[in-house]
């Protein structure tokens, strides 16, 4: 373990003066509660329209019964999946205000309760129009897809949903490449599109009235524009003002290097230390596929910087990048940033690859000299250990290295720290942590324990600021 200090600090050019802490902290907070407002407050319109069209008083038989369910399950299905296109739309504010972490963890949510209130909603719907016997429902079923408007492509699209989910399960996202999952993930879209002409041709729930055609065609219209505008529009035109380009590639470690893009105007990149960018590098076949990674240094309005491992063929093809490669970027993304802090002190928590975002705050962070902890779990070697020396000496940034293998599986910790647990390790390098941001980020596994060790430590959950990029 290596201790540097210093009472020395220096500004970092390029780095925006932040404004006083707490305030985006609550304006996201604010974001929040009207988000989930909003989805309240939808579902309960639409399960009122349901009550007034006798959906309680059908569910007394057993053949009215099926269609009332059908027809509920249908329309709660319906806003949840509006609401999954606008969790995976990009929106500005939602990213601020969520996260990549949260927004992920809804989007899951979300997108397997819309699924399976979707396959209710055939299965009974199905079945009550059947008469409510099981013999009738595939002949039933065969019937309504040919021969009601928009079913067939309404099947179509369930079909592209029940794709999306099943490689979404945990046990099919590690058979598959992030690459070739992120590209079946985009069926999704393609899935809600085509649900859109059955609901809206044979859907009475959607059409019986101005109030409920009104409110159905602006939410679709909404989250469609959300698409275009944030998904599409801005990225086009981020990169038609930016033009980046790959500058150098440069070895960091083991099977670990940098690559520098440069490009126009980047002091008019709105982007924050900490924060990542979804990259797309055109060398050829794959460009399509983008890729996650966080800036390694804080944004200095000449180049941008990422450090990238190689566990995978779009990250190891980094390696090969020449000078002028043209690159792709959506964002920035995510709230591991200056934009989640509310309290002076602060620590940084990272292992492997993972201190990268962490690094770049250490770097680009607003915070006294002695008022930063810097706190690197390694294996062989610390990652950009002459340069956080570096800022060490400049700013007062105190670095903590945890070198070696980890001790056991329940421990975040190395096979040299002794018998100490983990908690009492912890207090003991950092003993005022519960009154410090806490930013932490590596492999998944290992952040789970980190983040045991830090709430037992006292560190409360809005403290904690976490980024995984598991997928």
């Amino acid at each position: 373990m290596t201790t540097v200090s210093s009472t020395r600090s220096a500004d970092l050019v390029g780095v925006r003066r932040a404004p006083r802490l707490g305030d985006r902290a609550r304006l996201d907070a604010a974001v929040r509660i009207a988000t989930i407002a909003v989805l309240w407050s939808s579902l309960t319109l639409v399960t009122s329209w349901w009550v007034a069209d006798r959906g309680i008083q059908d569910l007394g038989g057993w053949v009215t019964g099926l269609t009332s369910v059908g027809r509920l399950t249908g329309l709660v299905a319906t806003v949840l999946l509006l609401a999954q296109v606008v969790l995976m739309a990009r929106v500005p504010v939602l990213e601020h205000a969520y996260g990549q972490d949260r927004l992920a963890k809804l989007h899951r949510v979300v997108g397997f309760t819309s699924f399976t209130l979707m396959l209710v909603h055939v299965v009974t719907i199905t079945w009550g129009y059947a008469g409510g016997g099981l013999p009738a429902v595939p002949k039933t079923f065969w019937n309504l897809t040919v021969d009601d408007p928009g079913m067939l492509l309404a099947l179509a699209g369930t079909l592209a949903l029940v794709m999306v989910v099943v490689t979404s399960v945990k046990a099919a996202r590690r058979r598959l490449r992030y690459e070739s999952w992120h590209l079946l993930h985009l069926y999704a879209y393609l899935g809600v599109g085509l649900a859109l002409p059955h609901q809206l041709w044979t859907g009475q729930q959607f059409t019986s009235s101005p109030t409920r055609t009104v409110f159905w065609w602006t939410t679709w219209a909404v989250a469609a524009g959300m698409v275009v505008v944030w998904r599409l529009g801005l990225p086009v035109l981020t990169n038609l003002r930016h033009q980046l380009r790959v500058t150098s590639v440069q070895d960091e470690g083991d099977q670990v290097w940098s690559v520098y893009v440069s490009g126009r105007r980047l002091d008019r990149l709105r982007v924050e230390p900490g924060q990542f960018f979804s990259w797309r590098f055109l060398t050829g076949p794959g460009w399509s596929r983008a890729h996650p990674y966080s800036l390694s240094a804080a944004p200095d309005g000449r180049d941008l910087r990422i450090t990238v491992q190689g566990v995978g063929d779009g990250s190891t093809a980094t390696r090969r990048l020449k000078p002028g490669t043209r690159v792709l970027v959506e964002g920035p993304f995510g709230r591991l940033s200056p934009r989640a802090r509310t309290r002076a002190k602060v620590a940084f928590i990272g292992a492997g690859v993972g201190s990268t975002p962490l690094r770049a705050l250490a770097e680009g962070l607003g915070y006294a000299p002695g008022d930063a902890v810097y706190l690197e779990r390694f294996t062989d070697q610390p990652l950009f250990g002459a340069e956080l020396d570096r800022i060490a000496a400049e700013r007062g940034l105190r670095v903590l290295r945890l070198p070696g293998r980890r001790r056991t599986s329940d421990s975040w910790l190395g096979d040299g720290i002794g018998r100490a647990d983990d908690v009492t390790a912890l207090l003991f390098w950092i003993p005022d942590v519960a009154e410090r941001d806490v930013y932490l980020c590596g492999p998944e596994p290992w952040t789970d324990l980190v983040m045991r060790s830090l709430v037992a430590a006292g560190v409360p959950d809005d403290n904690i600021h976490l980024e995984t990029f598991a997928w």
